[in-house]
């Protein structure tokens, strides 16, 4: 009978995975309880803390080998000691000789540097490759800000989407929904806005004008004249003159009268462009104006802003700590998705199919 107990604790420990919590603060580890209730397990012993000379340090309190280790990181304020943390804890895994190392990253941070401008870098390239350099191999996210940044991994990474919840909290938390239109602030997030306004089968509005580009180009050296070089050789190529662009009068297409607006995007840190677009929403007749955002980063005098503004209600997730944020403005809510994140652990650690949780959701949403 030996061989046979011997045979089922070895299955016992091929199949056992844990969760782990790579924060201190409160708001992570209370997510990282919501997430190890919904699965029925207890939350991996560690301890995570700064040094007095502000380095992090990891202890582990129990053993890891072989097993599949599901590390939980929310961001909060301190973005870089986040980051920190989420990589010595993984490096400390790796070391322990766990056998796969998943990071539960609801908001990736630095994804809106996901573009090279000007002389600058793409950071989220760089943190993609230290992430895979400290051991982590698959990672579950929420909301990316481009799904390209998918492609900066060299291992799997699930995209999770929070619109389910948000549209659920539409539909039983805002009265007379149906008489909503759903509004795109600019441009560029009118495909997320499409997407939502067909789900729901509302109206879609745009705000078009004064393209928010905080970067001037002026003062990056594209303008200076060329060096002098008297040379007698080919004088160069003589490129079309590149137009400049002039921001139109801004304008909103389509009909907000007498309806409840509904702004849709993946993140809301500075809030000016939202209460601007709240602004002319109110000028052309919106009698109630909703702002629903995956991440509520909410930085700076974010939550001022908010409550002085003509915005009704900001409905975020609790992929970001947002606890101190709403204490200061009422207006704030938060949808909980710990559901999702606990059912994509519970799926890759039983190797089902992740097709389920993406289930009538466009590439575009």
């Amino acid at each position: 009978s030996l061989p046979v107990q011997l045979n089922t604790r070895m299955n016992v420990a091929k199949s056992a995975y844990r969760v782990f919590s790579a924060n201190s603060s409160a708001a992570c580890t209370e997510l990282a309880k919501k997430i190890t209730e919904r699965l029925g397990v207890e939350l991996g012993k560690s301890v995570v803390f700064q040094e007095s000379n502000r380095e992090t340090r990891v202890d582990v309190k129990e053993s890891v080998r072989g097993q599949t280790i599901f590390i939980i990181q929310t961001i909060p304020r301190d973005v870089n000691t986040a980051i920190m943390e989420l990589l010595v804890m993984a490096y400390a895994l790796k070391t322990s000789c766990a056998k796969n190392i998943i990071g539960v990253i609801p908001y990736f941070p630095y994804s809106k540097q996901c573009k090279m401008r000007k002389r600058g870098s793409i950071v989220c390239k760089l943190l993609a490759s230290m992430l895979a350099k400290a051991g982590l191999t698959h990672i579950i996210t929420m909301d990316l800000h481009q799904k390209e940044i998918q492609g900066f991994f060299s291992f799997p990474v699930d995209n999770l989407r929070a619109s389910p919840f948000l549209i659920q909290y539409i539909q039983e938390e805002i009265p007379d929904y149906r008489n909503a239109i759903i509004v795109a602030k600019s441009p560029a997030a009118a495909k997320r806005a499409q997407s939502y306004a067909e789900r729901l089968r509302l109206g879609l509005a745009v705000i078009h004008g004064e393209a928010q580009c905080s970067e001037s180009d002026m003062a990056d050296g594209r303008h200076s004249p060329p060096c002098v070089r008297n040379t007698t050789g080919h004088t160069g190529l003589e490129l079309p003159l590149m137009m400049a662009k002039e921001k139109p009068p801004i304008t909103v297409v389509g009909d907000v009268g007498g309806r409840i607006a509904i702004i849709v995007d993946d993140i809301i840190d500075d809030v000016g462009d939202f209460v601007a677009a709240a602004e002319i929403l109110k000028e052309r007749g919106a009698y109630k104006i909703y702002i629903m955002a995956t991440h509520g980063l909410l930085s700076a005098d974010a939550p001022r802003l908010i409550e002085e503004s003509a915005i009704d209600e900001v409905v975020v997730t609790n992929t970001v700590p947002h606890e101190v944020q709403k204490l200061q403005c009422p207006k704030i809510k938060t949808v909980d998705v710990s559901m999702i994140l606990a059912e994509a652990i519970r799926r890759i650690h039983n190797g089902e199919s992740m097709a389920y949780l993406f289930r009538n959701i466009t590439v575009d949403d």
